[in-house]
């Protein structure tokens, strides 16, 4: 995101009545509230605060073109006026460029996250529950889709993976999304599908089960082991896997369906030992070593909601309006994945919260994230 065509990019986002933007376009008020989530600015008091300044204003001006800042209640104004739908469709096509064109190690993960302070709002009814697509390898988000409750889920995810091109890629996704009507989206879409077995599918887990603590069978299963050491704590992860399913009861059901495995994770701390199995099925013919990253890959869309939370208190937002809300997600996601891209671009191992204040104390940091 060349930061000279920053405010140009949100032009295409489209208003739920007609604005003409006077004195503060909409692609600028959206500009503002990037530029300040760069910054770790938790909330739209904050970034007006932080825009409104000396400093900031003449940067702004000088760096982006905005030649006014809002007042603080005519930016949630215009972040109200901003449709969700084409505001996503637009951040969508810039990650989809990152893209590469050898899809075979790329993992998109899947998960949702309910922003708790939405609970209980009279003006927004149930809790919002955003579900999420990481490109796991780099950090960035691909897409997003809201869903009044984690209930609705499923179809939810369904209808998000219909909208992705998730050709030639590795999509992961929780026990609640393993479901045939799920992979075999997955796999129209010319992707391949990693399910955690688990939970909705007990038949499907208990078989693998079987199979895989047989130990005969599980010699045959290729094996990959790794050890992690953190502080007083030793996690062991070793993953199963075989091509060997014709003989799984309903594997016709699964489009596909080519390789089941299994991790078995140990965990030893203060001379405790505990242990815990994940089953998954797969459509791609997997080695226990790529089961391992694949389904680490997982927890890519977990961290970036942990960081929400941490860098952004999004659990915490106390604006009473849905679309405010949800614009104000998929902004933030947006900001994490500029942030993860300029770590990457300069092989920086820097806390993101430590680059976040350099951007805050020193603005000309901002267009270094922002450069190509």
């Amino acid at each position: 995101m060349d930061r000279k065509t920053l405010t140009d990019f949100f032009e295409e986002v489209e208003t739920t009545e007609e604005y003409n933007g006077y004195f503060c376009s909409i692609a600028e008020a959206i500009s503002i509230v990037v530029l300040g989530s760069l910054c770790g600015l938790k909330n739209v008091s904050q970034i007006h605060q932080w825009a409104e300044s000396e400093r900031v204003s003449g940067f702004l001006k000088e760096k982006f073109g905005i030649n006014h800042i809002p007042c603080y209640y005519w930016l949630l104004v215009l972040l109200k006026m901003v449709k969700t739908d084409t505001l996503n469709q637009c951040l969508m096509r810039w990650a989809a460029q990152f893209l590469p064109e050898d899809r075979s190690q790329t993992t998109i993960s899947l998960d949702g996250k309910t922003i708790r302070s939405t609970t209980g709002m009279k003006h927004i009814g149930s809790p919002l529950h955003i579900i999420s697509a990481q490109i796991c390898e780099l950090g960035i988000t691909l897409a997003s889709e809201t869903v009044s409750t984690k209930s609705n889920e499923i179809p939810a995810v369904q209808g998000l993976l219909k909208k992705m091109d998730v050709e030639g890629c590795l999509v992961v996704a929780d026990a609640l999304n393993c479901q045939q009507k799920t992979a075999g989206i997955i796999v129209k879409g010319k992707g391949d599908y990693l399910l955690d077995a688990k939970g909705n599918q007990p038949n499907l887990e208990r078989e693998i089960s079987e199979y895989v603590r047989d130990e005969t069978l599980r010699k045959g299963m290729d094996c990959e082991r790794r050890t992690e050491k953190n502080r007083d704590r030793v996690e062991t992860r070793t993953a199963y896997s075989t091509g060997d399913t014709a003989w799984l009861y309903g594997k016709e059901k699964w489009e596909n369906l080519n390789c089941i495995g299994a991790i078995k994770t140990e965990f030893e701390k203060d001379g405790r030992k505990t242990e815990e199995w994940h089953y998954y099925i797969s459509s791609r013919k997997l080695s226990a070593a790529e089961l391992l990253h694949h389904a680490r890959m997982e927890w890519a869309v977990e961290t970036m909601h942990w960081l929400l939370d941490v860098h952004y208190g999004e659990d915490y937002c106390r604006i009473e309006n849905r679309t405010i809300q949800q614009n104000l997600n998929l902004l933030r996601k947006f900001s994490i994945s500029l942030l993860k891209q300029y770590k990457v671009r300069i092989s920086s191992k820097r806390a993101m919260s430590k680059i976040m204040l350099d951007c805050l104390l020193e603005s000309s940091k901002i267009c270094e994230v922002l450069e190509n």
